[in-house]
């Protein structure tokens, strides 16, 4: 598909720069040629009145030697015979006689090729008849800047063929790469790997494919699980009929058909056990499968404001949701990342008074999404503390630690900071837009750079902290 691109946009452009190059080509030779004419109709217009008033020979090569424009020798004037004065030839004659004969014939200016470039023939009438001024025009002149403009036209075809396959190539990128993910991922699906999936991005077209292949693999993890589910609930079943078996075929005696049934009895105790190990292990790897996988954090987010907008709706708390309306794939667990919202949360309905307003916002930035969890309420006094394993919210998020009986185990955004630091993320507490906390949880997407990128966001808040409190101290 890419080559397929340029190849087109490479046959249409060429077309349109041929189409459009050569006749203005061909208009810009041809402006030359009547641009050379045109200076030479008029230097042997300015020989015209001095025929008309004399023929003298000296005062005519003094009208030539005015009338040269450039390179002397150009201009000639053929004067006929005049009482006992012969045909007179004043300045450089280069047309023949036969075409300077029918000039006088034809009573206007005409053109003569002659050796070198061509001769403007004028015809002029005198008191003894028709006088000729002859001009010559070099070929020289008659492509004066063609060639320039020729090469101007040519280079700028050709940037116009180079720009306009770069851009298809560029387009072709952006939409083969995308589908080379999608064709790669459903390969390792069908290779048993349940825990790939697609990024959503490039055209409307391959989004809408990512996503359906994201849906189709989730929906192929949960009816293994199902299944695998099913067998190990099947195998526990088999343990009940099989404790009776074994029990009545140990009092069957010593027969040798005794024996055979103790001994068929023994093998089928082993090769449940065996099914319900098979079935745990292949259980385990789907859950981490699955996890791999990640979950959309839009879809999760707007799951769990459903549920916290009831309450919300009970205490007269205003909630805003921002950024969740596009899927934003994260690599975490959809249990996980619910479990997290809902210390956030839950955080904001238990510290904050009733009324108080809060907001979720989710941005994708590329390497990494960001989770934001906003309130207006009283904010935090210590944002450090409140981020250690033990401390609670109480009196604001965090100004004293867990004591028994508030409610309270401080574990929450213990949680969230777990989260996001299994994906190379981190979380910062901070103050809202709203004028109360923050909760900033940054999720890479698997990538180093995402990683680095946060870990540079938050040295240059540290720094940024630094240099504030330094100022707040001198001043």
């Amino acid at each position: 598909m890419r080559w397929a691109l340029v190849k087109v946009a490479l046959a249409v452009t060429t077309m349109v720069v041929v189409a459009f190059a050569v006749p203005l080509g061909l208009v810009v030779k041809e402006l030359a040629r009547d641009r050379a004419y045109s200076n030479a109709e008029r230097q042997a217009a300015t020989i015209g009145p001095v025929l008309a008033i004399t023929t003298d020979r000296a005062q005519l090569e003094r009208a030539v030697a005015s009338a040269e424009t450039g390179p002397g020798g150009r201009i000639g004037v053929h004067v006929p015979a005049s009482g006992r004065n012969g045909p007179a030839e004043i300045g450089a004659r280069r047309a023949a006689e036969a075409d300077v004969a029918a000039a006088v014939k034809l009573g206007r200016a005409s053109i003569s090729p002659v050796r070198g470039g061509s001769a403007l023939l004028q015809p002029t009438a005198v008191a003894s008849g028709i006088a000729v001024v002859e001009v010559f025009v070099p070929d020289a002149a008659l492509t004066n800047g063609v060639t320039t403009a020729w090469v101007v036209l040519a280079g700028v075809g050709l940037a116009l063929v180079i720009g306009s396959v770069a851009v298809a190539d560029r387009l072709g990128t952006r939409m083969v790469r995308p589908a080379q993910r999608l064709a790669g991922a459903a390969h390792d699906l069908g290779r048993g790997k349940l825990g790939v999936r697609v990024q959503e991005d490039g055209p409307k077209e391959l989004r809408l494919a990512a996503s359906a292949f994201n849906s189709m693999a989730d929906q192929v993890v949960q009816l293994l699980a199902n299944e695998r589910e099913l067998a190990a609930d099947l195998s526990h079943r088999l343990r009940t009929p099989l404790t009776v078996l074994r029990l009545n075929a140990a009092s069957l005696g010593d027969t040798p058909a005794a024996e055979q049934t103790r001994a068929a009895v023994a093998q089928l105790e082993r090769e449940v056990d065996q099914i319900i190990r098979t079935v745990r292990e292949q259980k385990a790897q789907t859950q981490q499968s699955a996890a791999a996988a990640g979950c959309d954090a839009a879809e999760v987010i707007r799951e769990r404001m459903g549920f916290w907008s009831a309450l919300a709706e009970d205490e007269g708390r205003t909630v805003r949701i921002a950024g969740a309306d596009r899927p934003v794939r994260v690599p975490v667990a959809r249990p996980e990342l619910a479990a997290a919202l809902d210390a956030m949360l839950g955080n904001v309905f238990r510290h904050t008074p009733e009324g108080t307003a809060f907001a979720v916002d989710v941005h994708n930035a590329d390497e990494v999404v960001i989770v934001l969890v906003s309130d207006a309420g009283p904010g935090i006094a210590d944002p450090d503390a409140a981020l250690r394993r033990g401390w609670s919210g109480g009196g604001g998020w965090g100004h004293r630690p867990a004591v028994a009986g508030d409610g309270s185990t401080g574990l929450g955004l213990d949680i969230v900071r777990r989260l996001a630091e299994s994906t190379g993320g981190d979380v910062r507490l901070g103050r809202s837009v709203l004028g109360g906390t923050e909760v900033r949880v940054w999720l890479a997407l698997d990538d180093r750079r995402a990683r680095q990128g946060v870990r540079r966001g938050h040295r240059l808040r540290r720094t940024l902290g630094r240099r504030r409190r330094a100022a707040r101290t001198g001043s």
